[in-house]
């Protein structure tokens, strides 16, 4: 029995969702609007990339077939297809719990744009359990804007930054000196339980560095506080049958450490794919390597970076060989994204998009898959090549 590896392009959306109007997104296609920018030089920017989008080893897999952007009679080196999503919501925990064979089939709590964001009892019911000073922010906001407004006053009076987005989160950001990083975590289990009542999908501590606004940074301690899936994945059913489970980056953090045997991260998309070739060397048989690429959502999509995301595109694809040649016959690999988050897109928030769907290893024949109408296709195919128990929600496509 071979071992599958899941890889998860945060974000890396293909357009043509057939729900996108209800979420406002209709038209919204962050791998083909990247494309099309790249195409006309709207994706360069000194010392970083220039010109057309260079995705060679995506291509091969399929990426451009499955997204509707077929480059010359170019054959695919794997199964292409597409995916859509039935969770209520467009954010990072439905997203890959459906991909786990789980949709999301209820509407978590979101928090209103309002300011202040946050019921103040709530807020109460934190700074009395954790003996905080108060809080700053209080608003929907970008992360990195707002530590850099509010990151010194924050050091200075030792309130850590409270801010929301259009997900179902409460992210919570402090120096990891000044405040401190245990006691950022501490602070963070606390919200999580004050939280729960209003059906909240995450809490995240958002730890930075730095001494002022110019300096502040984001580090690679993030940690989310997540609720776990209403029911078993395929991470679950692994575990269960005796199979290890070595999630890569926040992968242990959204499925709340369950059905995971190990976590290895890393601090940006190198690092990880990094640890994700070290997963696949240490992988036995049968076992499952689960990996998030954070960079592409969090670094670019969300700061509407379209030469940013066209370069950590490129850089991901220039390392994909490494990974192929660590594959054993036998071995099973998926390239998949969560959602879209479109840097075409107004506003800074996730777009409702298809997602691609790349199988590909030693043994597997090249072709196409259709689109899938539930991300949890995904889930059941890697639970059916491992010979695992099949879930309720999900068919494969092997």
């Amino acid at each position: 029995m071979g071992r599958a590896i899941l890889i998860v392009l945060d974000s890396v959306g293909i357009g043509g969702a057939r729900d996108a109007d209800a979420f406002g997104d209709a038209g919204a296609d962050t791998f083909g609007h990247i494309l099309a920018a790249a195409s006309t030089g709207a994706a360069d920017r000194d010392g970083l990339r220039s010109g057309p989008l260079e995705l060679p080893n995506l291509r091969r897999l399929g990426l451009h077939r499955a997204a509707g952007h077929i480059d010359g009679d170019i054959p695919a080196g794997g199964r292409y297809g597409t995916a859509g999503e039935v969770s209520r919501g467009k954010d990072t925990p439905s997203g890959h719990w459906e991909i786990a064979g789980v949709p999301v089939l209820f509407d978590w709590g979101y928090f209103p744009r309002s300011v202040p964001a946050f019921p103040a009892s709530l807020i109460q019911q934190i700074v009395d359990d954790s003996a905080i000073p108060g809080i700053l922010g209080d608003r929907h906001a970008s992360g990195t804007e707002i530590i850099a407004e509010l990151g010194e006053a924050s050091v200075a009076s030792g309130k850590p930054i409270f801010y929301t987005s259009s997900d179902s989160v409460l992210q919570i950001a402090a120096h990891e000196t000044h405040f401190g990083l245990e006691r950022l975590y501490e602070l963070c289990a606390v919200a999580r339980r004050h939280v729960d009542p209003l059906n909240i999908g995450r809490v995240i501590a958002r730890p930075f560095t730095g001494e002022d606004a110019a300096s502040f940074r984001r580090t690679a301690n993030r940690r989310d506080y997540s609720v776990p899936p209403p029911e078993p994945t395929v991470l679950d059913r692994a575990v269960a049958a005796g199979r290890k489970v070595i999630a890569i980056g926040k992968i242990g953090d959204i499925f709340a450490g369950h059905g995971i045997s190990e976590v290895r991260k890393g601090d940006g998309n190198m690092a990880l794919f990094d640890a994700m070739l070290g997963a696949v060397e240490d992988a036995a048989d049968g076992d499952l390597v689960f990996a998030n690429f954070v960079d592409f959502d969090m670094l670019f999509g969300h700061r509407r970076d379209v030469p940013g995301y066209a370069a950590a595109l490129e850089a991901f694809d220039a390392r994909l060989p490494e990974l192929e040649a660590r594959l054993r016959p036998g071995d099973l690999a998926i390239i998949t994204a969560d959602h879209g988050c479109d840097p075409t897109w107004p506003g800074s928030d996730h777009t409702r998009e298809n997602v691609p769907v790349l199988v590909f290893g030693p043994d597997i024949t090249p072709g196409p898959i259709g689109h899938r109408e539930t991300f949890a296709d995904i889930g059941e195919s890697v639970a059916a090549y491992l010979g695992l128990s099949p879930g309720r929600h999900g068919t494969s496509f092997l």
